[in-house]
């Protein structure tokens, strides 16, 4: 692939260049040249049509996302990218736990996303697996998310960004000499 800058015989160039090349113009000016793919004898597997669905799914959400939610255009301002390109990202990230923490009778949950998280849930079980207490942590220095806990026990966090992407981890308690929890070996 070849990237044409600042060519007087290529700007400006779009579309077909003979049986074998295409040119296109990206939306900062660049000029591209390629070949042009050859998908004669293409059979997909179970995995790429898995993907496709995925692909259209996301395109769908990005189309009307991209146009109702102006945080995807802040995002995309002074990049390469448009909003629907941001809204396309976001669908295919789910949000992130990192650690949680128990801070003065709080449990704090560290969760981060590449738009945003919008919503943090903490359940605390028992022993047994049983809800002892569920609720919605709320934000707190940027990327904390607090939650006041009546209860110490396992912890079930559930994570939510934009695009409805959830993240679920469980965290076994802490020993009394931490204030942070470990996560548990199924992850």
């Amino acid at each position: 692939m070849a990237k044409v800058k600042r060519n007087i015989v290529m700007s400006g160039v779009s579309g077909s260049l003979g049986p074998d090349h295409y040119a296109r113009i990206t939306r900062d000016g660049r000029t591209i040249i390629s070949q042009k793919p050859d998908f004669s004898n293409r059979q997909f597997s179970e995995g790429q049509f898995d993907h496709q669905s995925r692909m259209k799914q996301a395109a769908a959400y990005a189309k009307v996302a991209s146009r109702d939610n102006p945080m995807y255009a802040k995002k995309a301002a002074g990049t390469s990218k448009n909003a629907y390109n941001v809204a396309l990202g976001d669908w295919f990230n789910a949000p992130v736990i990192h650690r949680i923490e128990w801070h003065e009778g709080k449990v704090r949950v560290d969760a981060t996303d590449d738009m945003m998280v919008t919503k943090v849930t903490v359940t605390i079980l028992d022993e047994e697996g049983q809800r002892l207490e569920q609720g919605e942590a709320e934000l707190s220095l940027g990327v904390w998310w607090d939650y006041k806990a009546s209860n110490r026990g396992r912890i079930l966090v559930e994570a939510r960004d934009l695009a409805g992407n959830v993240t679920r981890k469980e965290f076994d308690p802490p020993s009394p000499f931490f204030s942070f929890w470990e996560k548990t070996s199924q992850d």
